[in-house]
């Protein structure tokens, strides 16, 4: 069931993600591209700060995961090109709210959102989409479940397949090979 007023499951982005994300401002075009390349939470990536860029790899630490578990995801190389055309902080949080002590709020990220969405008239997307399309492409792209759920950081596979989008086409490729 698609996401309709914060219920059911967020879409997976197709072909208009590029257009979304050109859409949005420099900061949140920076932390969407990390959801995106990094299939984090947007609750992961707001809470970023400069010492979580370590060598090529994002460090989201425990105390800002819902598993409650440090993960690192390398740093893809669009994502680099992004990261440097925003020009982010070298301490404290690279996303901060208004105040500055604080990270920027989720609400904040998904009233930019939800307004380039109902600009292009895209309904059933939400900041969760990120993570699901990067989840379900990997999948998609047949890169191990288990590889995967090291990047996620969820803790069982049952709960990692609950992200990933199985398109009737693929259904109907798998009867096919019977």
């Amino acid at each position: 069931m698609p996401k309709n007023s914060r219920n059911g499951q967020a879409e997976i982005w197709d072909e208009q993600l590029d257009e979304v994300i050109a859409d949005l401002s420099p900061k949140m075009r920076a932390i969407f591209s990390i959801c995106r390349y990094a299939g984090c939470r947007i609750s992961e990536a707001r809470q970023l700060k400069a010492d979580d860029l370590v060598g090529g790899c994002i460090v989201f630490r425990k105390a800002t995961t819902k598993g409650k578990a440090t993960r690192q995801v390398n740093i893809h190389p669009a994502l680099k090109v992004v990261l440097a055309e925003v020009g982010l902080p070298t301490t404290g949080y690279l996303f901060p709210g208004r105040s500055g002590e604080r990270p920027i709020t989720r609400q904040a990220c998904d009233k930019a959102l939800r307004k380039v969405c109902d600009r292009i008239a895209l309904r059933g997307h939400s900041t969760h989409s990120f993570r699901r399309t990067t989840l379900t492409r990997l999948s998609n792209r047949q890169v191990p479940l288990r590889v995967i759920q090291e990047i996620s950081g969820h803790k069982s596979l049952q709960e990692l397949q609950r992200y990933l989008e199985v398109s009737p086409d693929q259904v109907e490729d798998a009867i096919s090979l019977l």
